[in-house]
């Protein structure tokens, strides 16, 4: 599975949570609201999840291996990057 787009659209309010990412593969299937925040130990990416009772939090789509992981989170910190270098950073 290739991916094909990513988009961000970056948060301007404060907080740990720096942008929101969209991430489409092979121009077919697109996965919407995946976070990007800054951790203790630096940026991260959150995939969409939904609020199980009490408090605990399941994500709704997911990769099954590390490798996929790694390619989208790579895939989104090169955009989150590139919008930051373009100066449409609000920090």
């Amino acid at each position: 599975m290739k991916i094909t787009d990513v988009r961000i659209r970056k948060i301007t309010a404060e907080g740990k949570m720096k942008a929101i990412a969209s991430v489409t593969f092979d121009d077919e299937f697109v996965v919407h609201d995946i976070k990007i925040i800054d951790g203790k130990n630096g940026l991260f990416i959150a995939m969409p999840s939904r609020k199980m009772g009490e408090g605990d939090f399941r994500d709704i789509a997911h990769p099954l291996t590390s490798e996929t992981r790694n390619r989208i989170k790579d895939a989104i910190f090169a955009e989150y990057d590139k919008l930051l270098s373009e100066g449409n950073n609000d920090d």
